[in-house]
């Protein structure tokens, strides 16, 4: 039964890094929420399925969402180089099969891309003026899929945005060397280990808390429109990395620059006009709150790591009978 005056979303990859947080800002703000993820899971508001098998999918769009906030996709750039199969196959035929649903129900799609559609050599990343040039298999399948959307825009009726996110972070996230550099860098000095540096990248960082605010406001937007979605101030790389290492009071010799890899954009500079005229969307948490954040969640999982490893405590054990 649909709650009088709610709005119904459908998030696709719900149990990711800005799926999980997006499905909970949005019940907070009114909304009613399904989540789908290919992940196994059992409860009423969740349905697993994979993006390339649509037959899955057919009981969430039965369900007549208003929007769908398309973020299933293998991420990442070196997940798409060594997947290069799957990467194609997702962020392509996958993300085909979703608009296609999209369609069928009238449903408007917020489709969630990346930065690195633009590639490197590009002073500023504007959605207009900028033909994206990607140097990465996963800029180029997510600038392919952009490409789909546009089509099925012009085309087939399809209501839908395309967010472009740029350098989105939280402390929640997973740690690992695929992850992005605020969350590498903070994970490895934590815990003693040497970080690399790009010499001369810089980024403007993103807080996925103040992220939810752009993309919810994303599937209020009536017009087709490719948005570009970051945090205005940008930082150079080194200096993200000095922060870290001050937070955590890590060893100065663990940092270490290096030149920039040639599928790695070295500078990434997206202007926000659009942010601010179509989603009166404006980030709120600075390069060195967000720090503080990852850094603290950092020391505890190093905290809880080492407790885990101590010997347990001596003394018998009492069994009742």
């Amino acid at each position: 039964m649909r709650l009088e005056g709610s709005r119904r979303a459908l998030v696709l990859g719900a149990r990711g890094n800005i799926g999980a947080p997006l499905a909970a800002y949005l019940r907070a703000v009114g909304y009613e929420v399904l989540e789908s993820d290919m992940l196994p899971g059992w409860r009423p508001d969740y349905v697993v399925a994979d993006i390339n098998h649509p037959i899955d999918l057919l009981p969430a769009f039965d369900w007549c969402p208003d929007v769908v906030f398309l973020l299933s996709s293998l991420v990442g750039r070196p997940a798409c180089e060594q997947g290069a199969s799957v990467s194609i196959a997702t962020n392509l035929a996958g993300i085909n099969n979703v608009l296609q649903l999209c369609k069928r129900t009238q449903t408007r799609c917020v489709y969630f891309s990346s930065s690195e559609v633009y590639g490197p050599g590009y002073e500023i990343m504007d959605e207009v003026l900028t033909m994206p040039r990607p140097a990465n298999r996963y800029g180029l399948t997510k600038w392919l899929a952009e490409q789909l959307v546009e089509y099925e825009v012009r085309t087939g009726g399809l209501e839908a945005v395309i967010l472009r996110p740029c350098m989105l972070y939280t402390e929640l996230e997973d740690i690992g060397e695929h992850r992005s550099a605020m969350i590498r860098f903070a994970a490895n000095l934590a815990r003693g280990q040497s970080i690399e540096v790009h010499r001369g990248s810089a980024r403007g960082w993103l807080h996925v808390d103040d992220a939810l605010r752009g993309i919810e406001a994303a599937g209020r937007v009536e017009q087709y429109a490719v948005i570009n979605l970051g945090h205005p101030v940008i930082t150079p790389m080194r200096d993200v990395a000095e922060m870290i290492r001050t937070n955590l009071d890590a060893d100065p010799a663990l940092i270490h620059t290096v030149p920039v890899p040639p599928q790695i954009t070295a500078i990434k500079r997206p202007t926000l006009d659009r942010q601010r005229s179509l989603l009166q969307f404006e980030p709120a948490i600075s390069i060195a709150e967000g720090v503080a954040r990852v850094c603290e969640v950092q020391r505890r999982m190093v905290g809880r790591e080492v407790q885990s490893l101590l010997p347990a405590p001596s003394g018998g054990i009492s069994i009742l009978t």
